[in-house]
């Protein structure tokens, strides 16, 4: 853009500083408000645990012991305690 003079001076770098400046603070809303509202995969977003991964998140956190892991384990997976299919 020219000024009174003819010369276009600092407008043209003005104006493409200004329209760089707009488009990184959309694009930097636009992250804020994706990053904001995802939510993590899992139980807390609503999602339902299997009962195998109860299980393992129970286990993990030392709610209980091998044994009654491994006996669940088989149980759940349609084996009874003492090892033979049902």
């Amino acid at each position: 853009m020219m000024d009174w003079s003819g010369n276009t001076g600092w407008w043209g770098f003005g104006m493409m500083f200004m329209g760089l400046f707009w488009i990184a603070l959309i694009a930097i809303a636009v992250w804020a408000v994706l990053r904001l509202t995802r939510r993590p995969d899992g139980p807390a977003s609503g999602g339902i645990e299997s009962p195998r991964q109860i299980l393992d998140r129970r286990f993990a956190a030392g709610e209980i012991d091998a044994q009654t892991y491994a006996e669940s384990r088989r149980v759940l997976e349609g084996q009874s305690v003492d090892r033979t299919p049902h």
